[in-house]
């Protein structure tokens, strides 16, 4: 004989508004790319995840949670239903004002941008730029001039860096540092 398990169905009042809007934000997106130490509190969730208080149920992703809360369920239990309230004439008429007007004043902000100022800031860039190459180059010849050529300095700068090396290397005990180049 098959045992009869009594369920309490639970009474859930009958809807008495249409769906509405949420006015507060779901935050699920708060901790995205975190990772968090989640603790179990006794007697509330049953594990990590979403919680909803008035169905008393966990889900494990966001999107799981998001349906569930625009779900007939959680609607049910909030007293709404699933119909959408019909918007009248004046009030459609309200909202495309508004568009039109947030559009405008977009539009209004893209244009604040001063074009023949930011062509003045790019020629004093590019002149102070010049300016700078011009005095590098200066300098460089009258260091020619001085009898020491730009390469003839790095020649040195590389003698100097090589007996450093050697220096370290025969310290550390070792005969070079791995290289394959001959010198």
């Amino acid at each position: 004989m098959p045992i009869q398990r009594s369920r309490k169905r639970e009474e859930i009042a009958k809807p008495t508004q249409d769906l509405q809007a949420r006015k507060d934000d779901l935050q699920i997106t708060k901790n995205q790319g975190k990772t968090l130490m989640v603790e179990n509190e006794p007697g509330k969730r049953k594990g990590p995840g979403f919680y909803c208080d008035l169905c008393n149920r966990t889900f494990k992703d966001s999107i799981a949670y998001l349906d569930h809360v625009n779900g007939r369920l959680h609607l049910r239990k909030l007293g709404q239903t699933t119909q959408v309230e019909r918007s009248t004439l004046e009030e459609v008429r309200e909202r495309l004002e508004y568009w039109k007007e947030e559009f405008q004043s977009r539009k209004t902000r893209s244009n604040e941008y001063d074009f023949e100022k930011r062509l003045a800031e790019l020629a004093e860039q590019q002149k102070r730029e010049k300016e700078e190459r011009k005095q590098k180059r200066k300098l460089e010849k009258e260091a020619r001039r001085a009898g020491a050529s730009k390469s003839d300095a790095m020649l040195q700068d590389g003698v100097i860096a090589s007996d450093a090396d050697s220096d370290a290397m025969a310290m550390m005990g070792f005969a070079s540092f791995g290289t394959s180049k001959k010198r």
